[in-house]
Parts: structure tokens; C-alpha cells; sequence
């Protein structure tokens, strides 16, 4: 019998890209649950509607009500946690949706999990739960976690609820924490397709503080090929950073995008930093590496030309989350002050 899969958060951007890779390069059934926030988009999986490994419901990680009715109608095997709040600007506003979503949300699911006798729990997390690094030096598995933001703190939370329900009721639980992501099907918030969309439409680009801030990238094909090992071979109780060994500065991947499209960097404005911002994100990836064989596959150089391509080539996609009903806001701040919505 085929595994099935709960994928939390299937409609973002790393979730459906996971989805979408896992059925074409693995036999398995997927169950997609997702509440379809702002970020949430089944236009990412529109070409999966009438696959036979696919189904999705509607729902609220929080809810554990909802979570058992699907259980019990699906009875999967395996929960694999990408839902989440994700934006750190948005958590400095307001870190209520983050706290109730990534902490609670997260306490539902490990519940389902207990309750159920889940045979593997994947919780997706990220760098930023280590804080800032200073010029040298990498995170590794090791080390503490010292969240600089609400956003980052409630995934700390959400990691260390993660690790005690594995030590206190023996949850077969793996917790994943990858460096920043660029792709196909990125929520126009996030820093890279902000940079290609503007450049796009000739609009000047926001660049926080001196734009020095460092981040390792990695392409989010590679993270979900990253996934799909540690479902496969990932040992439980462990952490696994996934990284690309991909540094580079704001300020460079937004002049290389600028090139790219041929655009002028006069549309380059530097606005006031946000608070508490980290300075740089390193991750090793060796633990991965050496014990369960992956290695990222695609350069940076190749992943933005791609990328870039792809917001290119699906203008229609990108106006159909431009004018959804619940998006005006951003969509006036896209348009108008854009400054405001700049990602790490």
C-alpha cells in the first residue's frame, strides 16, 4: 500500500513545489491541508486537480477537530508540517497570528500525531530560529537557538514543543531547518520576486539599511529534494540543517536581477532598516551531506535565470494574487510603498 502524506500548508510556496515534486518522483498519496491565507494559493496545484494521489481540504492547523475528521476519512501515514506565518515584517506588526499559528497550530498536529501513532512527523523550520551570525562561522545542528523576531521565536517554540513531544511520548518526529528559499510560485512579498516584479514594471525597488545583509539561498526544488531524503532515511529525534552553501548579499542578488532584465540600478532606493534585523544566516549542511546523501543540484546563477523566467512566463498569476479580494492591502502597498513589505 502506498504511504500517504498529510502536507500541512500544501498551497504556499515550498509546500506546493513539495507536493508537486514528491508525486512526479515518488509513488506515494498525498493529503493537502491548507486554510488558503494570503499566501495560500491552489492555483499553485491547479495541474494536480484531477490526479488520483491527490486531495486537498480546507482547513486551520489549529483546529484539531478538523484535523481528526480528515484523519479519520484519510488515515494517513505520515504528517509533513509546512504551514506556518512566515513573514517577519508582518510579525512586527502583529505577532499574534504567528504565535497562534505556529505554536498552537503546530501542539495540534503533534497531538493528531500522538493520537493517531503517526509513523513520521516532519516539522519544517528554518535558520532564522538561530539568530544573527557574525563574518564568519555557520549554524550547525548544534547550535543554540536565539530567534531575533516574533516570526523566528514562535518557530523556536513550535521546534522545542517538536523535541519534547518526541522525548516525552516517543512521537517519531524530525525537525528540518532550511536557509531562505527562491522559486517558482514565491508570494510577491518575499525579497526576490518583490526585486524581478519591480524591475518587471520599471518601479523602484526598496533595499533595507546598506543592503549588506547576508543570506545563503537555495533553490526550493532543492529543498523539497531535501525533504523527500529525510522522509525516506531521516532519523528520528534528529535536526537537519539544509543549506546550498550559497551566500550573497541583498544588494547583489537585486543588482544581478537588475542586469538579468536589463534594468538600470537608479531603481535602487535604500529605506530605514527594520528592527532587529539579522545581519547574516549561514547554514552547514554537512550532517545531510554525509549521512543521507543529498547535496543541492542547482546553481545560484541557473535557479534565478529560472526563476526570473517563471514570474516572466506566468504574468497571470501573479495579477490573479495582485487583485484577490483579501490581498488589497498589499496590493495598494505594491503599487505605492513598496519599502513596507520588503523580506529578508
Amino acid at each position: 500500500m502506498k504511504l500517504k502524506l498529510f502536507v500541512t500548508g500544501g498551497a504556499g510556496f515550498i509546500g506546493s513545489n513539495f507536493i508537486r515534486i514528491a508525486l512526479e518522483t515518488q509513488d506515494y498519496n498525498i493529503v493537502n491541508y491548507d486554510k488558503l491565507t494570503y499566501a495560500g494559493n491552489l492555483e499553485n496545484l491547479k495541474d494536480l486537480e484531477n490526479n488520483e494521489s491527490y486531495i486537498f481540504y480546507k482547513g486551520d492547523i489549529t483546529d484539531f477537530d478538523s484535523l481528526n475528521e480528515v484523519y479519520q476519512k484519510e488515515k494517513f501515514d505520515v504528517i509533513i508540517n509546512f504551514a506556518a506565518e512566515t513573514h517577519v515584517d508582518r510579525s512586527i506588526n502583529n505577532s499574534y497570528p504567528f504565535i497562534h499559528t505556529n505554536v498552537l497550530g503546530t501542539q495540534a498536529l503533534l497531538e493528531l500525531a500522538r493520537e493517531a501513532k503517526i509513523t513520521r512527523f516532519i516539522q519544517i523550520s528554518t535558520d532564522e530560529v538561530y539568530g544573527s551570525l557574525p563574518e564568519t562561522g555557520k549554524f550547525t545542528e548544534e547550535s543554540p537557538l536565539k530567534p531575533n523576531s516574533p516570526y523566528s521565536a514562535s518557530k523556536a517554540s513550535a521546534d522545542l514543543l517538536v523535541r519534547a513531544y518526541y522525548k516525552t511520548y516517543k512521537i517519531p518526529a524530525i525537525i528540518t531547518r532550511c536557509s531562505n528559499n527562491y522559486g517558482p510560485y514565491q508570494f510577491p512579498e518575499k525579497l526576490i520576486p518583490l526585486v524581478i516584479l519591480n524591475a518587471i514594471r520599471n518601479k523602484d525597488i526598496p533595499v533595507y539599511g546598506d543592503g549588506k545583509n547576508i543570506r545563503d539561498w537555495i533553490y526550493v526544488e532543492d529543498h523539497c529534494k531535501a525533504i523527500l531524503k529525510i522522509l525516506e532515511n531521516g532519523v528520528d529525534g534528529e535536526i537537519y540543517n539544509i543549506g546550498a552553501n550559497c551566500e550573497k548579499q541583498n544588494i547583489d542578488i537585486v543588482r544581478l536581477i537588475l542586469k538579468i532584465l536589463g534594468r538600470d540600478n537608479s531603481l535602487i532606493k535604500f529605506v530605514k532598516d527594520r528592527p532587529a534585523h539579522d545581519r547574516r544566516y549561514a547554514i552547514d549542511s554537512r550532517k545531510i551531506n554525509e549521512q543521507l546523501g543529498w547535496y543541492p543540484e542547482t546553481l545560484f546563477e541557473d535557479g534565478i535565470k529560472r526563476t526570473i523566467n517563471w514570474y516572466r512566463e506566468n504574468q497571470n498569476w501573479v495579477n490573479n494574487i495582485l487583485t484577490r479580494e483579501y490581498f488589497e492591502y498589499y496590493k495598494k502597498q505594491y503599487e505605492t510603498r513598496l519599502g513596507e513589505i520588503l523580506n529578508e
